[in-house]
């Protein structure tokens, strides 16, 4: 829903969407021209097994900000490339134009 009032509010041209392999792997939003990558889960902790989708995506694809948004606490950078918000901070980041979206 967030997505959707962004879009609405700031950017009415944006291209919100998921990602998918032929063998099922997915990423559950992607914003823009691969401008975002987003991997949404409901858990306190997030693990590099959760990166699956994203993992797979940035294979073929290069995302600018390849992010994993959870219930965590504090930002880090989980695997290589992705790092991981909790969802408020990726909310102001949005909001704020960080993201470039």
């Amino acid at each position: 829903m967030e997505l959707k009032a962004y879009q609405a509010y700031r950017n009415p041209e944006l291209d919100i969407r998921y990602w998918r392999t032929s063998t099922g792997m997915e990423v559950d939003f992607i914003l823009g021209e691969m401008d975002v990558a987003l991997e949404i889960k409901g858990a306190r902790r997030v693990h590099e097994g959760d990166l699956k989708g994203l993992t797979a995506l940035l294979t073929e694809h290069k995302a600018k900000h390849p992010l994993l948004i959870s219930l965590e606490r504090e930002p880090r950078k989980i695997g290589a490339k992705v790092r991981a918000l909790p969802w408020e901070m990726f909310l102001r980041e949005l909001w704020s134009g960080a993201l470039g979206v």
